[in-house]
């Protein structure tokens, strides 16, 4: 926890203090509220912690108790971002689809390469779709947990070319069809992760015939009872 006082005898200095100083300070905050807390001091340190933001290239909500509009604000300050982690814990973000068309809408999005999405229960395709269709250079991407269907899948594997590895773990309403169509489409897929989804085994033999390589997730006979 960082605790900024400031009183009315250091106020000047703190002012001389330069912005790209301040800013590279800031980035060695990991707290977001302690973040909060400096910027508030006085203008020159809110616009140290508004371009600490824009350096920044990974971004990690997990766990904070973020909104649709704080996680967006956030994520439209940081313009060189390329990993973005707003991924549900113990406390969470509460992010629903509007949240994500929100943050589709960043500067930052079309240069993303790894996005998580895990266990956030409030979002539905109409937000993984409005993300994904923007996320053009997206490598790797988890949306475990959630509750999306094929109809995300389709949009993954039409906007998606670039994409490595994706978590799908315990996406129960997925079923054989989105996951050919990422295979067939993906042609640098490398990595899917099944665990607790309700697709029969004979399925992944389907699709390791069209891409023999590809890594299936949890591997050997656990997969095979992943339907049950």
């Amino acid at each position: 926890m960082v605790v900024v006082v400031v009183d009315a005898d250091h106020g000047a200095e703190i002012d001389r203090l330069h912005v790209d100083l301040l800013s590279n300070v800031f980035l060695l905050i990991t707290s977001f509220t302690d973040l909060a807390q400096a910027s508030s001091v006085c203008r020159g340190w809110r616009e140290g912690a508004r371009r600490s933001l824009a350096r920044r290239v990974r971004l990690s909500l997990g766990g904070w108790n973020m909104d649709d509009e704080s996680t967006a604000r956030i994520v439209g300050y940081a313009h060189n971002l390329k990993d973005l982690d707003i991924s549900r814990s113990c406390w969470g973000c509460q992010i629903t689809d509007e949240g994500l068309h929100k943050i589709s809408l960043a500067k930052c999005i079309r240069n993303l390469t790894s996005i998580s999405l895990w266990g956030m229960t409030g979002i539905t395709d109409d937000g993984v779709i409005q993300l994904v269709s923007r996320a053009s250079s997206l490598e790797h991407l988890n949306i475990g947990g959630t509750f999306i269907t094929d109809e995300s899948l389709f949009a993954i594997a039409n906007c998606c070319p670039r994409l490595k590895a994706i978590v799908l773990w315990s996406c129960r309403h997925v079923t054989e069809s989105g996951l050919i169509a990422l295979v067939n489409n993906c042609n640098k897929l490398e990595s899917i992760n099944v665990w607790g989804m309700r697709i029969p085994a004979e399925c992944f033999s389907g699709i390791l015939a069209i891409r023999p390589a590809l890594r299936i997730k949890p591997q050997g006979n656990y997969v095979g009872n992943v339907s049950a």
